[in-house]
């Protein structure tokens, strides 16, 4: 039904780029991995992930408090603690003692963190939903996977994507992992929660980020009417102009579903672009004239779908995912009587171009100098406080068959943190004669709130030397 569906925004981290470039939405089937080839692949990667596992307890300082998110995780080579339950670990196990913590911040229940403020305007948009923003970040592959129809062998499943606790449990890759418990309770919904996916390092990607997705269900027999008459009442309380393109079709292959009254499907999906039109508009009331269009697109979980882009600062740029919803899914949460829409963003995505904040990890910094500049209820422009120089190195090897990108990117976080700013290949080549495949990453070291020195950070890099031979079994150049 949501962000997790649409992936929309997703690695909500990804920076918004203009509509002409490659597309930001990605449904996470846009590449396939064979049962089999998974199973090996779980095998291969274990000797690397262990590496961040410790024969005695780790802890994180962290705030006490009711909330058990605020509870101090502990990672042992047996379990894992985290939210105040222990898991077994076991041969899925890749969660990384950097990555847990994290789990206790909950940037979206700051007040006047950027992350709350997106959201707390969007929420104001959709008076009389029920808002659920506090549930754990640990779930099970059924709730995360399963019940939303994943197949066995969906790369989402990977771990060289996706961090698991153990075979059975995991950090949630998408809020879509709430859905069946959120329908079952109300009929107009939003979930905010922090989201986990293993990914690169740059300016615009974040192993964690949040997500916010909606949805409102109405009777199959009277939405028609029903509809007509809410937009007619919100329209009228609507400020501000908006100018919209919608030249989206229902085509074969943006289809009707079959179980649908034509009438209430098209009514339904006028609710939603209605909704959400009203929504941008309140997020960029600084735009006298907003413009808005509408592009057929294909999700999972919603027939049919579309993707709502903006002209901003001279750039067309996507905001979400959305779609009329899949019935089986209403028929699963008990509500077989009623259709509706859905929506995914992501939230990073949206602050970091509505505030001007130029680096996705300042959203995690501590500095007061940061976290003062904002307001709630309020959007108003980043004013950097320092840029401090950067120390760039690179580090080259032979690589193997069971590399992945993402399993070095997490080498990297797990050494350094949030002072590796960007990881790029910066080279590659094949040996004519070995067929050794010769890899070298350029890595671009520098804090938000400090300076580095070079005899710091060479530091870092040897251990980073060692620690990428140990756990991904690479031959140094």
């Amino acid at each position: 039904m949501s962000s997790g569906m649409f992936r929309a925004a997703t690695q909500g981290t990804r920076a918004l780029r203009s509509a002409a470039s490659a597309p930001t939405i990605r449904t996470m089937l846009s590449s396939t991995t064979s049962r089999n080839a998974r199973a090996v692949l779980q095998r291969t990667l274990r000797p690397t992930l262990t590496a961040s596992f410790h024969t005695t307890p780790l802890r994180f300082s962290s705030e006490a408090g009711s909330n058990p998110m605020k509870e101090t995780p502990v990672i042992t080579s047996e379990n894992i603690t985290v939210g105040g339950k222990t898991y077994l670990s076991d041969n899925f196990t890749n969660v990384t003692p950097t990555i847990l913590e994290k789990t206790t911040r909950q940037l979206h229940l700051i007040p006047k963190h950027p992350i709350a403020i997106i959201k707390d305007l969007i929420a104001s948009v959709f008076p009389g939903f029920q808002h659920y923003d506090t549930f754990s970040p640990v779930v099970t592959t059924k709730e995360n996977f399963d019940d939303l129809c994943f197949s066995d062998d969906h790369p989402g499943r990977a771990v060289t994507d996706t961090y698991y606790l153990n075979e059975k449990v995991m950090l949630r890759t998408h809020t879509s992992a709430h859905q069946l418990k959120v329908m079952t309770e109300s009929d107009k919904i939003l979930v905010t929660a922090d989201v986990y996916r293993r990914d690169e390092i740059d300016a615009s990607h974040y192993p964690v980020f949040h997500q916010m997705e909606g949805a409102q269900l109405f009777d199959a027999k009277t939405a028609v009417d029903d509809i007509r008459k809410d937009i007619a009442q919100s329209t009228s309380a609507a400020s501000g102009s908006i100018h919209t393109t919608d030249t989206t079709l229902i085509t074969p292959e943006n289809p009707k579903q079959d179980c649908h009254d034509e009438a209430a499907m098209l009514a339904t999906a006028d609710h939603l672009k209605h909704s959400l039109n009203m929504m941008v508009r309140k997020l960029f009331s600084h735009e006298k004239d907003l413009q808005v269009r509408w592009i057929d697109a294909q999700f999972p979980f919603t027939s049919p779908s579309w993707e709502m882009e903006i002209l901003y600062q001279g750039k067309w740029l996507e905001v979400l995912g959305c779609g009329v919803i899949r019935q089986d899914i209403l028929n699963n949460a008990g509500k077989p009587n009623k259709i509706g829409w859905a929506f995914g963003l992501g939230l990073e995505r949206l602050a970091l171009v509505l505030f001007g904040i130029p680096d996705i990890r300042l959203f995690w910094s501590k500095d007061e100098r940061f976290l003062r500049q904002f307001e709630p209820g309020t959007i108003q422009k980043f004013k950097p406080f320092s840029k401090y120089p950067a120390c760039i190195k690179d580090i080259s090897f032979w690589s193997n068959d069971q590399f992945h990108e993402n399993n070095f990117c997490e080498i990297v976080r797990d050494i350094a943190g949030d002072i590796a700013e960007d990881v790029q290949l910066i080279d590659e080549f094949t040996h004519p004669k070995t067929k050794k495949r010769s890899m070298c990453y350029r890595i671009n070291y520098r804090s938000m709130d400090r300076n580095v020195t070079n005899d710091e950070i060479n530091v870092l890099q040897e251990k980073l030397r060692e620690e990428v031979v140990n756990r991904m079994k690479v031959e140094l150049r």
